[in-house]
């Protein structure tokens, strides 16, 4: 990077010039001695006088070039490329060389670099032309256009000690561009601000101790504050300019914005205590700087310029850009013209003709500028207003803007570069609007300000201001890079319940972000210097820690015990959320861990899977869940032993299990409340009670059934409250003989004859007596005597309908007679033996009318 020298060194570089020029004036006054000519090379003619004279000339521009500093300014504009070349001098710059060409096409757009090759290529055509008369040039000062730019306030703060210098308050003022640039990256006004760039800067205000001051040079105070206004633009504004360059073998000396140069130009710092407003009109924008209070207080930009007029030019009569751009400023200085359109027709038109149609896009333009100044100038119409560049020439605006912001005639008025401070004589070629920036550009770029450092992070490009000696913090800030979010975070903890007790335990620290410069380690404060390359490797985060239960519990040995007669280990028992666990098993985030000694005899049995309450039999008796616990006897070294007694080692248990839980159990009922004994053929038989009813998993039941786990029990209770002879029968599981025995019977309950429906009592005694019709003598049941009842001829006396005869039947006795029926066809064989019986009469337990089949 090129830098400028200071006052004191200029002064220092005049003076041993004039020792220099001095010493050959003395030198000259010596006698001169004869010179001895020497023979001239062969096959090589002596020189001419004009070729010594160009090589003496040849000379001078090379010593000029060693001995003085040369500072390029170039302005690329949407419509030309105007450059600068200058000599710092003891007193000022000396302008040494200008070149001013035009675009061959619409490279650029409302100042906005669209065709690269095509604007280096013009770059490099303006270079090439300085070259020839200045020497080499390998950096440039340029601007930009304020197109999407974006402004920042902002303050810094300096402790002083003795006098303020000049390189203090400019540090002072480079901190406040410095947090202007933080309060855009932290600002919700872009999506990125890496992607900004700051071009250009103005300090509102000084302040010391309180004190507003226009200068701190000088003054003697503790604490100096500045406040800046930045103005920031895209990073692709400035990433094509800096291609453009590159391209031309060009480096960036430094860069700007384009209202900064002009109003750096035209409104020194001793009048900007004035309310003025500075445009800028170049062929794609109009750039807007306002002056109040003595500094600048705001930057704006327009996207409409010559460029709109020239288009409406080119729209209205038919024309290519070029000639319509041509015909415009003919036009402008009142010149007549002759031209043809595309479709070939030829016209001849004064410059009033060519003027009058675009005369509502020139009202346009200057509204659109007015507008601008009212609202940076907060609504209100400035002191005056100075236009700048070549569209500042078109006619009739500074007519226009003046009576839209309603100012006197003259207030508003294109200015022309006559002298700028700083500059010691302006060629007249560059006395003309449009050379106003690129004067502005040159003045800037002499005073070291928004000087770049290019510097890579991570393998990407950025440039950063060159005021001091920069440091990684510097461009890891440019790069909008905060160090301590790359910084690898702390693991995350885990938060266990151990017994009932909370305890964290930490995770693993991550590892901080690592920097490099160039391969090497590096730190924050490690100074950069230009194409260095900065690496920001992340941290790593840290891990969640891996724990067992051992780690946060100290495990009881294991002892031995026998249980009925084996040798058992027993181990100390934990469990996870309520699960098994394992001394070996890793622990989460929220685990709660339980563990038990396994003293006590109860903890030992569940330790061994004997249940120390016994087993649990689950069952639902009429759909409602219940479960029968059968509780096991528990001895311990022979006695009796209690849940809670403790177990030592060696010692022995004895665990019997209770039966299987049988229904009356389950249920409580005895056999007496389910069953009653009656003597039937002379056996003793156990028949269900009538007042019981019991199923175990759909099927008939006893209290005697066993339970098993999951069984669905039915208990229901009749509503009568005796045994009948027919419940008698269904229970012994009677079987009457086949209807084509030619057999009758009789029904005898204690010997005495019975119907269906009479009861039956514990201990009574039932017999059935079987009879062959076609026999003249009776056979009893069991080989018992012929019973009571029978006829002369010893044949059983069947029942008359008669002896059938009853009153009327209540509703009640009908369902008993109806369900006393279906209890007769439901023993096998019975009914059709009724049926089939010969000389007997119709029995009301046949009546079809009370059948259910």
């Amino acid at each position: 990077m090129e830098s400028s020298i200071t006052k004191k060194e200029a002064g220092s570089t005049a003076a041993k010039a004039a020792e220099k020029t001095k010493a050959k004036s003395t030198e000259a006054k010596k006698p001169k001695t004869a010179k001895v000519t020497k023979p001239a090379r062969r096959g090589r003619p002596p020189k001419s006088a004009a070729s010594a004279k160009k090589t003496d000339s040849d000379k001078e521009i090379k010593e000029r070039k060693e001995r003085k500093e040369r500072i390029f300014a170039l302005d690329i504009g949407t419509r030309s490329v105007i450059g600068i070349v200058a000599e710092r001098e003891a007193n000022g710059l000396h302008i040494v060389a200008s070149e001013r060409q035009e675009h061959k096409t619409r490279a650029m757009l409302d100042g906005q670099i669209h065709d690269v090759p095509q604007v280096a290529a013009i770059i490099e055509s303006v270079k090439k032309e300085l070259v020839k008369q200045t020497g080499t040039l390998k950096s440039a000062a340029v601007a930009a256009a304020g197109r999407a730019l974006y402004t920042m306030t902002a303050e810094a703060d300096m402790e002083i000690n003795g006098l303020i210098t000049t390189e203090q308050e400019r540090a002072l003022d480079f901190a406040g561009v410095q947090a202007a640039q933080a309060k855009l990256a932290t600002s919700k006004t872009i999506d990125d601000p890496t992607k900004y760039y700051c071009v250009g800067y103005s300090t509102i205000k000084y302040d010391l101790d309180g004190t507003q001051l226009k200068t701190l040079v000088g003054q003697r105070g503790r604490v100096a504050t500045a406040t800046v206004i930045a103005t920031f633009l895209p990073r692709q504004v400035i990433d094509s300019m800096h291609s453009a360059l590159q391209a031309s073998k060009l480096d960036m000396r430094a860069l700007t914005l384009e209202p900064i140069a002009a109003i750096n130009v035209l409104i020194p710092p001793t009048m900007r205590h004035l309310n003025l407003v500075l445009v800028d009109i170049g062929a794609g924008t109009s750039d807007v700087a306002i002056t109040k209070n003595g500094s600048v207080i705001a930057y704006g930009m327009v996207p409409q310029a010559g460029d709109e007029i020239t288009e409406a030019i080119s729209q209205r009569f038919l024309l290519d850009f070029n000639v319509a751009e041509k015909l415009k400023r003919d036009a402008s200085d009142g010149k007549s013209a002759k031209f043809s359109d595309i479709l070939g027709m030829e016209y001849e038109l004064s410059a009033k003709e060519i003027l009058d149609p675009v005369m509502p896009n020139i009202q346009n333009l200057a509204e659109a500028i007015a507008g601008q100044i009212m609202e940076l100038n907060g609504s209100d119409s400035p002191q005056a207003v100075i236009l700048v560049g070549g569209g500042a020439l078109t006619p009739n605006l500074a007519k226009f803007v003046g009576d839209i912001l309603g100012l006197p005639a003259g207030r508003v008025a294109v200015r022309h570069p006559e002298k700028i401070d700083g500059i010691l004589e302006i060629p007249a070629e560059l006395k003309k609007p449009d050379a106003v920036t690129p004067l502005g550009i040159l003045n800037i770029a002499a005073q070291n300000s928004l000087h770049f450092l290019r510097v890579f992070v991570n393998d990407e490009e950025y440039s950063l201001f060159n005021f001091r000696e920069l440091t990684i913090s510097d461009a890891l800030l440019n790069a909008g890079i905060q160090l301590k979010k790359l910084n690898g975070r702390p693991g995350l903890g885990a938060m266990l319940t151990i017994n009932g007790e909370n305890k964290f335990i930490p995770g693993t620290m991550g590892t901080l972000a690592q920097l490099k410069i160039d391969g090497r380690p590096a730190s924050l404060d490690t100074a950069i210097h230009e194409n260095d390359h900065i690496e920001v490797v992340p941290g790593t985060n840290g891990t969640q820690p891996e724990i067992t239960i051992s780690d946060v519990l100290d495990i009881p040995p294991s002892y031995k015990v026998y249980i009925n007669g084996e040798e058992k280990s027993i181990d100390a028992q934990f469990t996870i959320n309520d699960q098994p666990a394992q001394p070996g098993q890793l622990l989460k985030d929220g685990d709660i861990i339980v563990s038990r000694d396994t003293r006590l005899l109860g903890d030992v049995l569940n330790t061994l899977n004997y249940p120390p309450m016994g087993r649990k039999v689950k069952y639902t008796v009429n759909g409602k869940e219940s479960q029968y616990t059968m509780t096991p006897e528990i001895m311990l070294n022979d006695n009796p032993a209690t849940l809670s007694t403790e177990v030592h080692e060696n010692d022995y248990i004895e665990y019997t299990e209770a039966e299987e839980p049988k229904l009356g159990m389950v249920l409580n009922l005895s056999e007496l409340d389910a069953t009653m004994t009656i003597y039937y053929k002379g056996e003793e038989r156990k028949i269900p009670s009538s007042t019981v009813s019991l199923e175990v998993n759909g099927h008939p039941a006893s209290i005697g059934t066993i339970i098993e786990d999951g069984a669905e029990i039915r208990y229901m209770k009749s509503l009568r409250a005796v045994t009948t002879v027919s419940d008698a029968l269904l229970a012994v599981g009677f079987e009457p003989p086949a209807a084509s025995s030619r057999v009758s019977f009789s029904i005898l309950v204690n010997k005495e004859p019975v119907n269906f429906t009479d009861p039956v009592k514990n201990g009574d005694e039932l017999d059935v007596i079987i009879t062959q019709l076609d026999s003249t003598t009776s056979t009893a049941t069991a080989g018992k005597p012929s019973a009571p009842g029978t006829d002369s001829a010893g044949m059983p006396i069947s029942p008359t309908e008669s002896a059938f005869a009853n009153p009327p039947m209540t509703e009640a006795a009908l369902r008993d007679q109806i369900k006393l029926a279906d209890k007769i066809n439901s023993i096998p064989g019975l009914s059709a033996a009724l049926n089939s019986t010969k000389n007997s009469t119709k029995s009301p337990f046949l009546d079809p009318t009370l059948t259910r089949r």
